[in-house]
């Protein structure tokens, strides 16, 4: 019962944080070029624009259903299913008008049906982490998203985001043990704002799914490795462990399809047709917005001045 109620924890808050990271991308499109040089002011503006608060406060909400998760349910099947909260992201940006990758989305959902029947075998079992390799695993976590976060592109920070989410989940999932392991919790907040900073750089430099989805394939892929290398969580036997592993490589690669992001896009991430749209409409506000004077004066050229 426990495990069932995980999964769907795990499920809710996929959909709130991809629900979430769309807002916060649509809402970083009309505020001024942010940057780390200038913290408080960039926090001044994200927090001060409604549209990105609301995203932040449900992808907050996402973020403590995933806690729940992880105090029920396995490490590596609560990121399986989250891994699939990729097609939600597609799913959602295209209603927002941005190009999305129905391939990628199916195989998303084989491989969510595949985690499915794979839970007949059980869940899988495994122990507490040693501090030496937690250590080791954060460490080479926050060299990787610092090389990540040197290209300066917005895939390249998603990948930075996505390295430092995976860091944190990891931790939390030692951090949900308590007693000595909450001293971790320092770990996990700064994997966690250092990752938030990286994404809301990146959603102004890269399509939602370039960002978003690139964050989410890391977040997802590299905690699924960790359960089996760190808490030793072992798969089942025979056809079941086989199906369970099919799962995990079908969410991580729809995440890598939705990643590579569309060629038809532009650096907002709108679709060539929705992009054409776009302009239309904006070179007919402008048209329409013209004084009636400047008409007049537009009207006016070519004739003779009137005698006075």
């Amino acid at each position: 019962m426990s495990l069932g109620a995980g999964l769907a924890l795990a499920l809710l808050s996929a959909f709130a944080l991809n629900w979430g990271w769309l807002e916060q991308h649509g809402a970083t499109q009309t505020l001024p070029p942010l940057s780390l040089r200038r913290p408080v002011r960039a926090l001044r503006a994200l927090f001060g624009d409604r549209t990105w608060l609301v995203g932040f406060v449900v992808g907050l909400a996402g973020w403590a259903l995933y806690v729940a998760a992880l105090a029920l349910a396995p490490l590596s099947l609560v990121q399986a299913v989250s891994a699939g909260g990729i097609g939600l992201l597609a799913v959602l940006a295209q209603r927002r008008g941005h190009a999305a990758q129905w391939p990628a989305v199916v195989v998303a959902i084989i491989g969510l049906g595949l985690l499915g029947v794979s839970l007949a075998g059980g869940a899988p079992t495994g122990t507490a982490v040693s501090v030496g390799a937690l250590a080791i695993w954060l460490a080479v976590s926050g060299l990787a998203a610092g090389l990540f976060g040197l290209r300066g592109s917005g895939a390249a920070l998603g990948l930075a985001a996505g390295t430092l989410y995976a860091a944190g989940d990891v931790a939390t999932k030692a951090a949900v043990h308590g007693g000595a392991w909450l001293l971790v919790v320092p770990l996990v907040l700064a994997a966690h704002g250092g990752a938030f900073a990286g994404l809301q750089l990146g959603f102004q430099r890269g399509t939602p799914l370039a960002t978003a989805g690139t964050s989410t394939l890391l977040t997802n892929a590299l905690p699924i490795a960790a359960g089996v290398a760190l808490f030793h969580e072992h798969l089942p036997h025979g056809v079941l462990g086989v199906l369970r592993v099919a799962a995990f490589a079908s969410v991580v690669v729809a995440a890598a399809m939705l990643a590579r992001g569309p060629s038809g896009e532009d650096p907002r991430g709108y679709a060539d047709e929705d992009r054409a749209a776009r302009l239309s409409s904006t070179t007919r506000s402008a048209t329409s917005s013209t004084s009636p004077a400047a008409r007049r004066n537009s009207a006016s050229y070519g004739r003779p001045a009137s005698p006075t």
